[in-house]
């Protein structure tokens, strides 16, 4: 139970509201001292403080893998280009809301980071950076993920994180890296069901060969299960739903949180 606690109020606990300087205006009564602006001050011989407004736009982060377990093939893509397709519809989305929508693309190292900003141009940007980017089907190396956002994004962000996981033994290796992010950020998985191996766990067995198949394609559906229930125990988001689906999912889960006061 002692354990439990601190992930339940992790799960609760929303994005910390930031503050951009407005302006600089005369002191009166009952503003914060902590704002003079001691330089101004000196300059005209009067006290003047850094105004500040509550800044109400949240900052949106879409992070893509595009290591090795990316390459896996759909209808003529493979799951790069749906996230990174997907990443273009959420991120206008994100701005349309008001909200401020940055981009980091990674595997053995975070190649691309776009500081995460509002507006048509910014849109733009991210245009630029998603369709520029060449594969890189090496090994997601999340502990150079962890470093650039720590070092790159100061204020608690909402994350998405596209890759994927074939078994419980691969997410395991990234957990501890997904609980720390989880500690300064809101991050929610977003992985792959294969519908190709789901159609064909449906399909009539006609010989020993096909049963086999079909059980080892059975166990890998199921353990994609256990991975939503292992990332939710440590407080984690996630989203597993087909590549078709990945748009529609990740908009409707980044609503979800906002109508819900996490973001």
């Amino acid at each position: 139970l002692h354990d439990a606690l601190p992930i339940c109020e992790k799960k609760n606990r929303k994005i910390e509201r930031s503050y951009e300087f407005d302006q600089i205006k005369m002191y009166v009564p009952g503003d914060d001292t902590r704002s003079i602006n001691w330089k101004a001050t000196s300059a005209i011989s009067e006290i003047m403080v850094n105004h500040y407004e509550d800044e109400r736009s949240q900052q949106i982060y879409s992070i893509i893998d595009k290591s090795r377990v990316m390459k896996m093939p759909f209808n003529g893509l493979n799951l790069v280009d749906y996230a990174i397709n997907s990443t273009l519809a959420f991120s206008n989305i994100v701005l349309k809301k008001q909200d401020k929508a940055g981009l980091i693309i990674f595997s053995k190292k975070a190649d691309a980071f776009l500081k995460a900003d509002k507006g048509s141009r910014h849109l733009k940007r991210i245009i630029h950076s998603l369709y520029k980017e060449n594969y890189d089907y090496s090994e997601a190396n999340y502990e150079a993920l962890y470093t650039r956002i720590r070092r790159s994004i100061s204020n608690r962000a909402l994350l998405f994180l596209y890759t994927n996981f074939d078994s419980i033994s691969s997410l395991e290796r990234s957990i501890p890296i997904f609980r720390i992010i989880n500690k300064y950020h809101l991050l929610v998985v977003v992985f792959f069901n294969n519908t190709e191996l789901e159609d064909y766990s449906k399909t009539k067995a006609k010989t020993v060969l096909d049963i086999y198949q079909q059980t080892i394609a059975k166990k890998i559906l199921f353990e994609k299960k256990i991975i939503v229930k292992e990332l939710n125990k440590h407080g984690i988001q996630a989203i597993l739903c087909s590549p078709e689906d990945l748009s529609t999912n990740t908009i409707n889960k980044y609503l979800e949180l906002k109508s819900k006061g996490f973001i």
